[in-house]
């Protein structure tokens, strides 16, 4: 990391933390997030610091994921490997996943007001730090989305968990097409508490110097938007309650209403293998007690992932050569069986993450 890709400030009482790649939409990498949990820790305990505020640079988004052109680099490395080899933890990516969900369960129990602005992009790794903080704000720029089963991925980070906690089955819509969701969407799915107009941003900013969280939002914030998704809650919520993805997918198609039928067409553009994961991975996150818990297992998910021929064709087609016509294997749900779905939840024995729920 550069000393310029994060920017990690002290002053008024505000904890100042700016994602500083503003040509890669403040993509998140290793060394990034490593400098936010060390922040983040030594803030816990520090008298000076009353309130933590996350924002990004740039006019684009506080954080558009991961930095997928490095992960692409390990997978490439690992692609052929045992979709469930315990060994892939040792990898960069490896390394950086299990640093990276600690910092999410960090945020999800820290003991000080946690201030995000999700003004414009917010994707996969940005939601995980965002998605999971107390004073969650929105912007009518906001696009806020998790991508993963467009690139051969399953959505992680704390990601499973917010998803699968969405009013009725708008997550699993949202994570099965990608869906990207408006101001109003996120905070009607909970993945955002305040409206603020991008315009007021600053003058919030300045505000939060001399008031609580609580007073200086309420001085800027707004009534959201309408939810389009809850809008169309109905057909939602009857064709994606189904047990599988085949099932689903039916649904959607027998449904006659032209936004099931978009659904239909944009899930099965996406990897078979991946939608089938993810379909298990949301259902599992719903009866799960705790975000640790929900972490644990996204990375066993997110290690098997790693050493997949779907995650490097996924990267290489809409990344690398954007030839927008990644070729899945399997190609077709049909073809994907339950032994490689259940290859991705093994555990990894002494390379299991293994955080535990706060007390």
């Amino acid at each position: 990391m550069t000393e310029s890709e994060v920017l990690i400030d002290k002053r008024d009482g505000l904890g100042l933390i700016t994602l500083n790649r503003p040509k890669a939409i403040n993509a998140l990498n290793h060394p990034m997030a490593l400098a936010i949990s060390a922040a983040l820790q030594v803030w816990a305990n520090d008298d000076e610091v009353r309130t933590l505020v996350v924002t990004g640079a740039g006019e684009r988004g506080l954080c558009a994921g991961g930095d997928i052109v490095a992960i692409h680099r390990d997978a490439v490395a690992l692609n052929g490997g045992s979709p469930a080899g315990a060994a892939n933890a040792d990898s960069a990516t490896g390394v950086f996943w299990r640093d990276e969900y600690i910092l999410n369960a960090l945020i999800g129990r820290y003991p000080k007001p946690y201030v995000v602005v999700m003004d414009g992009i917010v994707m996969g790794g940005g939601v995980g730090l965002s998605g999971h903080g107390s004073h969650r704000i929105v912007t009518e720029r906001s696009k806020i989305g998790m991508p993963e089963v467009g690139i051969g991925f399953v959505p992680d980070v704390g990601g499973t968990y917010l998803l699968a906690r969405t009013p009725g089955e708008i997550g699993t819509h949202v994570a099965l097409t990608t869906a990207r969701m408006s101001a109003g969407d996120a905070i009607a799915a909970g993945f955002a508490d305040y409206y603020v107009a991008s315009e007021h941003i600053p003058a919030l900013l300045e505000t939060l110097r001399t008031e609580s969280a609580e007073i200086a939002i309420a001085k800027f914030a707004t009534d959201a938007p309408e939810s389009e998704l809850v809008a169309q809650q109905d057909w939602i919520d009857a064709c994606y309650s189904a047990d599988t993805v085949e099932e689903i997918v039916d649904r959607l198609r027998a449904h006659g209403s032209p936004e099931a039928a978009k659904a239909a067409t944009e899930l099965l553009a996406k990897s078979p293998v991946a939608l089938k994961v993810t379909l298990r991975s949301l259902r599992a996150a719903r009866a799960a007690k705790s975000l640790e818990a929900v972490l644990n297992e996204e990375y066993r998910v997110s290690i098997a992932s790693l050493a997949s021929h779907d995650l490097v064709e996924g990267i290489r087609a809409q990344v690398i050569d954007k030839d927008r016509n990644p070729q899945w294997s399997p190609a077709t749900l049909v073809d994907v069986t339950a032994e490689q779905v259940d290859a991705y939840f093994v555990e990894l024995g002494d390379k299991e993450l293994g955080l535990e729920a706060s007390k």
